[in-house]
C-alpha cells in the first residue's frame, strides 16, 4: 500500500494542513500506517501535482501561512478505485525484536528482556491513546448505538484493529518475559548445583 492511500484516508475526515495530517496520523491512521511528517509533506506535494488533492493558502497572523489540503474529485475517485481493488497480500512481518527473541539462547537474555519491556511499555502507551480515542468516538454511546448511527464506520473499525494489535503485543510480551524469567532462574539454579 502506498502512503498516498493512507493520506487520502486521513483526508476523508476533511480539509487539513500537512501539520494536522502528521498529528492526525498519530490518532486516526497510526493503528495501521506510520509516516514521518517529511514523508507526508512530500506525498502531499506529489498528490497536488497529480491533481489528487488541492491546496488553499490560509493567511495567519504571527505565524507562517499554512496550506490546507482536501481531496479533489479525482482524489475521491482514487479512493473508490483503491477500495475496489483486489486486496494485496498481507504485509510481511519484519521485526528485529522477533529475530532477537529467536536467537535469545545464544546471546544476552537481559538485553532481550530489556527490549521486550520497552516493547510492552510502548504498546501499553499506544493502547491507552487508542482507548482514549475510542472513548471520544463513543461519547457515552454503546458500541452498537455508535455503529448504527455513525456517518463513517471505517475509522472505528481500524481503531478496533489497532486496539487488538496492541493488546496482543502486550499479552505476547508479558508471556515472553515470564518465560525468560523462568529460563534465567533455571540456568541460575543449574549453575549453583
Amino acid at each position: 500500500m502506498a502512503l498516498r492511500n493512507a493520506v487520502m484516508a486521513a483526508l476523508l475526515e476533511g480539509e487539513a494542513s500537512g501539520y494536522d495530517l502528521a498529528k492526525g496520523f498519530e490518532v486516526s491512521v497510526a493503528n495501521f500506517w506510520m509516516a514521518t511528517p517529511q514523508q507526508i509533506y512530500r506525498e502531499l506535494e506529489r498528490m497536488e501535482s497529480e491533481g489528487i488533492v488541492s491546496a488553499r493558502v490560509v493567511q495567519q497572523e504571527r505565524r507562517p501561512n499554512k496550506r490546507l489540503y482536501s481531496l479533489t474529485e479525482a482524489g475521491l475517485e482514487a479512493v473508490r478505485a483503491f477500495v475496489s481493488d483486489a486486496p494485496a497480500k498481507p504485509t510481511a512481518i519484519r521485526d528485529e525484536l522477533l529475530v532477537k527473541v529467536q536467537c535469545v539462547d545464544f546471546g544476552d537474555i537481559e538485553a532481550v528482556r530489556a527490549d521486550l519491556v520497552e516493547r510492552v511499555e510502548r504498546a501499553a502507551a499506544k493502547l491507552a491513546r487508542y482507548e482514549r480515542a475510542q472513548q471520544r468516538m463513543l461519547d457515552g454511546r454503546t458500541e452498537d448505538e455508535y455503529c448504527a448511527t455513525v456517518e463513517r464506520l471505517g475509522p472505528y473499525l481500524t481503531l478496533q484493529g489497532g486496539l487488538a494489535l496492541e493488546r496482543s503485543t502486550i499479552q505476547w510480551g508479558e508471556m515472553a518475559l515470564r518465560r525468560l524469567a523462568q529460563r534465567t532462574a533455571a540456568l541460575a539454579s543449574a549453575a549453583r548445583a
